[in-house]
């Protein structure tokens, strides 16, 4: 009976064991498929996020920070400046000719008084032939006249002639010789105007321009650099003029020492002193005109030159240099980009001091651990979130492979929202 059971239970009515393991590979498949599917999509959204991100880091530009160089708190206050003479003038004729001969070229030097060219006149030599004869002719009609008065003042007396007579006689006596006067002067005019025709040395100096040569038209007066016969110039002392920033306008006064350098004498120094000033702030450039006088009795200063002007004044206040590619020059002034704690640029306001070509001297709107940015893009605006690198200060020099005991420079502000902790 036990046994028939048994075998019962395998018979038609009961369900496959087949069917069963079928569907439990089935499901084992679905759970394996939506695990992998919420892996992908898990894994997808975390590239999606992380695209976002990059991208949302890419678009905060990358600038490069340097910290602006500080100078010498106690330096002489060095500027450019023009050597000048201390005389200068262009030589015009005061006559009109033709130039006979010339005596001095360009750097001659000449002594005050001495002739350097000749100019031929034969219109104002007929002039002055006629303004003589002319006055012979007025003295010798006074003559006429002072013996007519004579006798008519001799007949008067015998009630030969009348009153009206003899006052007439003296009237024209009185007019004769104030034509005489005329022609006197007249002549005087052309003896002066004759006299012109050498043209001589104002002053001691040397020639550096000669605009003439002989048989050329001499037209009198100033009529334009082509009329201008002779440049002279005095040379021992000369005059250096300098633009003094208002800033250090106060600290400059007649008597300062001061030297001059040549970048054609190197080493070399030409000592002067403050002459004068204007005594006033120059509204364009905002800078006090100084005149420094130095000897050459060397004659190696040449008019015209550049030399760089050390006024021995001590500069007291604090100024750093920055290089020219770290400003923007924008249409309400000169800017320079500065980083601040917040990775945020910040446009700042300078103040100028002295251009040295390739860098800058600023007085105001910068202290000496500012981030600046270095080459800033003219799109970078205030208040822009940037990332930042530690770049070298263009002006310092590279630091050599030796070991330094010096600490290391504090790093750009660092910022937990930008990806980059530190340069």
């Amino acid at each position: 009976m036990t046994d028939v059971s048994m075998h019962s239970g395998d018979g038609p009515g009961a369900p496959p064991p087949k069917k069963s393991s079928l569907f439990l590979v089935l499901f084992l498949i679905a759970i394996v498929l939506v695990v992998v599917g919420a892996f992908l999509m898990f894994q997808r959204r975390a590239e999606y996020k992380a695209l976002a991100e990059n991208t949302e880091a890419l678009a905060v530009p990358t600038v490069a920070v340097f910290h602006p160089e500080a100078q010498t708190s106690d330096e002489s206050l060095v500027l450019p400046g023009t050597l000048m003479a201390y005389i200068e003038s262009p030589i015009y004729a005061r006559t009109n000719g033709y130039l006979k001969k010339w005596y001095r070229d360009i750097g001659s030097r000449v002594s005050k008084g001495e002739l350097l060219a000749e100019i031929d006149t034969p219109e104002v030599d007929q002039q002055l032939s006629q303004a003589r004869a002319d006055l012979g002719t007025a003295q010798a009609n006074v003559h006429l006249s002072e013996i007519t008065a004579v006798r008519y003042s001799e007949l008067l007396k015998t009630d030969g002639v009348s009153k009206q007579e003899v006052d007439n006689a003296n009237g024209d006596l009185a007019a004769k010789r104030a034509i005489v006067q005329s022609a006197e002067a007249n002549v005087r005019r052309l003896e002066e105007l004759k006299s012109f025709q050498r043209i001589d040395a104002p002053f001691s100096g040397v020639i550096t321009r000669r605009n003439t040569d002989i048989g050329m038209l001499i037209n009198a007066g100033n009529g334009g650099s082509s009329q201008q016969l002779f440049f002279l110039a005095q040379t021992d002392p000369m005059r250096v003029y300098v633009n003094v920033p208002e800033a250090d306008a106060s600290s400059i006064r007649p008597g300062i020492g001061a030297f001059l350098e040549l970048t054609q004498f190197p080493g070399q120094r030409f000592e002067g002193k403050v002459e004068r000033t204007a005594e006033a702030i120059d509204l364009s450039t905002r800078t006090l005109l100084t005149e420094v006088d130095v000897p050459n009795k060397s004659a190696q200063l040449l008019p015209g030159g550049y030399a760089q002007v050390h006024l021995l004044v001590k500069v007291k206040a604090q100024r750093l240099q920055v290089p020219v590619n770290a400003l923007l020059f924008r249409s309400e002034g000169l800017r320079a980009v500065v980083i601040d704690a917040n990775h945020h640029a910040r446009l700042q306001s300078l103040t100028i001091g002295r251009d040295y070509g390739t860098s800058l001297e600023v007085l105001n709107g910068l202290k000496p651990d500012d981030w600046i940015v270095l080459n800033p893009p003219d799109s970078l605006e205030d208040g822009q979130e940037v990332h930042v690198k530690e770049v070298n200060n263009p002006l310092v020099p590279a630091p050599t492979a030796a070991p330094s005991t010096q600490p290391a420079p504090a790093k750009p502000p660092a910022s937990s929202s930008s990806p980059e902790k530190k340069p």
